[in-house]
């Protein structure tokens, strides 16, 4: 009877590792871990983020940076009734209709929604100012108040495409926005601090 040599079990695992190693080495796999320096690991792996994130951060700031900060103005100057002259923006009011009637995120070729021909007619309802009161942080001041009416005419599309595609159009639709745009004006010694710095 013939007998058959084999290699112990230990020399065996590190017979396959050297083998492993060496195939791996003379690969085109190692040659960017060796010379690239460091890895970030799993985190160098791209994770995908839908644009509907970064467009409701950009949204964010714009609708922070242009309206919702209050400004303080100079005081109120004799000889007449202080009159607000900032109305709202067209892009102010259909922010704020978007926020009340929101279109975005329909599916396209199932069910999508817009709005045509768009047209805004603002109307002043109140212009008044409170009496002087002390704010922290601004001192004496007095809010002014403008609240205005916003009607927006348009038309209505609402195209729907399953399970049976049809398109609904109201051309008299309408809808109504109050804004209102507040601001201070600072009262008593308003000279700029010159010590402040």
């Amino acid at each position: 009877m013939a007998r058959t040599r084999t290699l112990p079990r230990p020399q065996v695992v590190t017979a396959a590792l050297l083998v492993g190693s060496l195939s791996l080495g003379s690969s085109g796999c190692f040659w960017g871990l060796a010379s690239q320096g460091p890895s970030l690991g799993i985190a160098a792996i791209p994770i995908p983020v839908s644009p509907y994130f970064q467009k409701k951060k950009e949204d964010d700031h714009w609708q922070n940076e242009r309206y919702e900060r209050v400004p303080i103005l100079g005081p109120i100057t004799s000889g007449g009734p202080p009159i607000a002259l900032d109305t709202p923006s067209d892009d102010e009011v259909i922010r704020a209709l978007e926020k009340a009637d929101p279109i975005e995120g329909g599916i396209p070729l199932l069910w999508e929604r817009n709005r045509n021909n768009v047209r805004i007619v603002k109307c002043k309802m109140a212009d008044y100012v409170d009496p002087v009161r002390v704010y922290p942080m601004i001192g004496p001041a007095q809010q002014h108040h403008a609240h205005y009416k916003c009607t927006i005419y348009y038309e209505d599309v609402r195209r729907v495409g399953w399970p049976v595609p049809h398109t609904l159009r109201d051309e008299d639709a309408q809808e109504v926005v109050y804004i209102d745009h507040n601001h201070l004006h600072m009262v008593g010694d308003v000279e700029p601090c010159h010590d402040c710095e």
